[in-house]
């Protein structure tokens, strides 16, 4: 069964409950000439007034969100229980002050007897019923409507019990107590109508509870990967609660890894707070990010830079000194390439903390079309024999050479000794590449080296 229908069958059967207490409360309190089971009467009409409205609003809140309410009809279900509650506490005073009034007066002709007394009993046990039924459907469907309206029935018990006890009084010589329960009925009355009114003016201006508030701060807080809670909205609408969540993830954090994060917080929120409907904003915070990392997105942000690599940091009491190399267009020249470097400067200072020196060594950058290429059989021949030279290379690989326009691309396989270190191996890489770049113009080499 649908959750919509297990609110309204229960309501239903409420109200057909109470409006039946109501009738017999009424017609033996005039007939009995009981006040405080007149009281109980009017409260039993009022109740089912409440009811009745929450009936309605509880339909009406059930449809679905449109233009107008894009966050669904749930407050409509508030406004019928803040109505119901100003209802209740009207005739609640008016009660109170007929009381007090009969209370002054002298013995009244007609008194209260055992009609009277089975007109409560019976309820009693109709509000015990209502109990029963309401607290079954709320177990299973959540709804503001059928806790209001289990909280009257619980609450009706107990003032109609005053009221008997006001008619038990009279039966046994003490006529004004009747009025004294009926006293009783209206303050009690009057109380739960203003504390209902104070729950539901709250809820209808989103308030929520703020230990729920806190609650979600520290689900948020404690989910893996967030950085920061930086906000925490909530609403109530209805049976749903709406929670918008703002959170800082680390700014180098992949779009996958964001996504992630955000479907663990809103999961995280879901299982503790039932009907919650939760939507994760995140932001990028640079706080605990790599500084390699941030030294790289600063200086790739620059005009004219074409490629960086070797950062390297370090930090001492004098501050963080950075280095990094950065590629540049071979035809750029001097004065040009060194506005590049201070705006990469500037930018790594405004991204990286307490930075006292930073070093940029520009390397040229030579662009390799995208046509197709054309391999020169001579321009290999030369390569090798320039490796040749080298008794340190024990094997010459394949040896690739294409002409792209005016640029040669020279990728060389090339075998050493194993015992060498990379240190060594750079070295003499660094040396061949030279050599070949000063023997072919517009050369780029690529030396791939491998233990013999």
């Amino acid at each position: 069964m649908r959750i919509e229908n297990i609110k309204t069958d229960a309501l239903k059967i409420s109200l057909a409950i109470i409006l039946s207490a109501f009738l017999v409360e009424l017609f033996i309190g005039i007939f009995s000439n009981s006040l405080a089971l007149l009281t109980d009467s009017i409260h039993a009409m009022l109740d089912s007034v409440v009811t009745a409205i929450l009936l309605l609003t509880a339909r009406w809140a059930t449809k679905p969100p449109d233009k107008e309410h894009t966050y669904g009809h749930g407050k409509i279900e508030t406004m019928g229980s803040f109505v119901g509650g100003i209802i209740i506490l009207v005739i609640a005073c008016f009660f109170i002050l007929e009381a007090v009034s009969r209370l002054q007066e002298p013995k009244p002709e007609v008194l209260p007897g055992l009609m009277a007394i089975g007109a409560a009993l019976y309820t009693i046990g109709t509000d015990a019923t209502r109990v029963v039924i309401l607290k079954r459907a709320m177990k299973r469907a959540e709804s503001s409507s059928l806790q209001i309206d289990f909280y009257h029935a619980f609450m009706d018990m107990g003032a109609t019990s005053v009221a008997l006890a006001g008619i038990i009084l009279v039966v046994f010589g003490f006529y004004q107590g009747d009025f004294v329960a009926a006293l009783i009925l209206g303050i009690f009355l009057a109380f739960l109508s203003l504390k209902l009114i104070y729950r539901n003016a709250m809820e209808l201006t989103d308030a929520v509870p703020a230990s729920m508030v806190r609650n979600v701060h520290d689900i948020v807080s404690g989910t893996e990967g967030v950085m920061k809670t930086e906000s925490v909205q909530m609403r109530r609408s209805g049976s749903d609660i709406f929670a918008e969540v703002t959170i800082s993830l680390k700014g180098n954090s992949t779009f996958e890894e964001a996504h992630r994060i955000s479907a663990d917080v809103e999961k995280n929120i879901k299982q503790s707070i039932a009907n919650s409907k939760v939507t994760v904003h995140f932001e990028p915070s640079w706080k605990e990010v790599p500084i390699d990392y941030l030294v790289h997105n600063a200086a790739s942000a620059v005009g004219g830079v074409a490629g960086i690599h070797n950062i390297s940091h370090s930090t001492a009491k004098e501050g963080v000194f950075i280095s990094l190399h950065v590629m540049v267009d071979r035809n750029m020249s001097l004065v040009d390439a060194h506005k590049v470097s201070d705006e990469i400067e500037s930018r790594i200072k405004n991204s990286v903390e307490n930075v006292n020196h930073i070093t940029i060594h520009l390397e040229p950058y030579v662009s390799i079309p995208q046509s197709a290429p054309v391999e020169d059989l001579t321009i290999e021949e030369r390569v090798t024999a320039i490796i040749r030279g080298y008794p340190n290379v024990k094997k010459i690989g394949r040896v690739i050479t294409f002409q792209l326009q005016d640029v040669f691309k020279v990728d060389i396989d090339c075998s050493f000794d194993g015992s060498l270190t990379i240190e060594e191996v750079h070295d003499i890489i660094s040396e061949i590449e030279n050599k070949i770049k000063t023997e072919i113009k517009n050369a780029i080499v690529t030396i791939h080296p491998e233990p013999n």
